[in-house]
């Protein structure tokens, strides 16, 4: 559904700049989404852009006035809103939400290589795949569990199902996945941390389940209509949309959700979430 696509480097800015346009939707808050959003020609524009004068950060339409809210009211965003990110993107682009789904195509030289990477490691028939990913990132801290929770989540799936445990991540998770690998006493596969990112989505659609923080792997494993276990620390967890496919898990922590890059809580929102927990939401969708 995309006809053009063009990567943000001066020569397509320069490029844009020369065209007109019906309609503009600009979702995003930061610097460079916003500034383009301002400069390009159209009719109409829905989303964020900045303010000519003051170079402030404006809502361009009035539909996007409560996501410009959320953006700036801490007690909206983290207390009172119910919306999901989708339901509030269609509002903002005044479209009648309908639990619209992700679209994710995967191409079959993915399929392939996903394939042969699971039999080279091990995994040779289609039976129960839980995947973990273990990551979340650095921007926000806590969005990733604790090492220690996945390690004996996978010893109690292995111990509780016939299930494989298919450990996932990026090139950041690299070593802590093969740590944990060693420490559950390699009851787990790893799937490495080196793939591009078409062929990490071919991966994650083997998995009947994903168990995964508020991080890319989520996103993929909802656009792939898995059941996903979602583990929520800093971030709001009513944001996510799920689509009746999995379960969400988060700590009764009173200074959650947060969005702060750093935490020196000794008891924080992601250490307080057991691993037993965990399970009983996989066992709910699963077993």
């Amino acid at each position: 559904f995309i006809d053009r696509l063009f990567i943000y480097e001066p020569d397509a800015i320069q490029r844009l700049r020369l065209e007109s346009f019906d309609i503009l939707i600009s979702l995003d808050k930061d610097d460079e989404a916003t500034t383009l959003a301002t400069a390009v020609e159209a009719k109409r524009k829905i989303g964020f852009g900045l303010d000519r004068k003051t170079g402030n950060l404006i809502p361009l339409n009035k539909e996007s006035l409560y996501a410009f809210k959320l953006g700036v009211c801490d007690e909206l965003k983290f207390r009172k809103n119910q919306k999901t990110y989708p339901e509030i993107i269609f509002e903002m682009a005044s479209l009648k939400y309908q639990n619209d789904e992700y679209i994710l195509n995967l191409n079959n030289s993915d399929k392939v290589y996903a394939k042969e990477l699971l039999s080279r490691i091990g995994i040779k028939n289609n039976g129960l795949i839980i995947g973990l990913n273990t990551g979340a990132g650095d921007r926000f801290a806590n969005k990733a569990w604790t090492q220690d929770g996945f390690v004996e989540l996978i010893r109690i799936i292995r111990a509780n199902t016939q299930a494989k445990v298919l450990l996932l991540g990026g090139p950041q998770e690299k070593l802590r996945n093969v740590n944990m690998l060693s420490k559950s006493g390699n009851l787990a596969y790893d799937a490495g941390c080196n793939h591009s990112l078409s062929q990490f989505a071919a991966i994650v659609d083997f998995c009947s389940l994903v168990v995964s923080g508020d991080t890319t792997a989520l996103h993929i494993a909802i656009a792939l209509k898995k059941k996903v276990v979602a583990i929520f620390g800093s971030t709001c967890a009513q944001e996510i949309e799920l689509y009746g496919r999995g379960r969400k898990i988060f700590s009764d922590i009173k200074c959650r959700p947060c969005y702060k890059k750093e935490c020196d809580k000794q008891i924080n929102c992601m250490n307080s979430i057991k691993p037993a927990e965990v399970f009983q939401a996989i066992s709910e969708l699963l077993l």
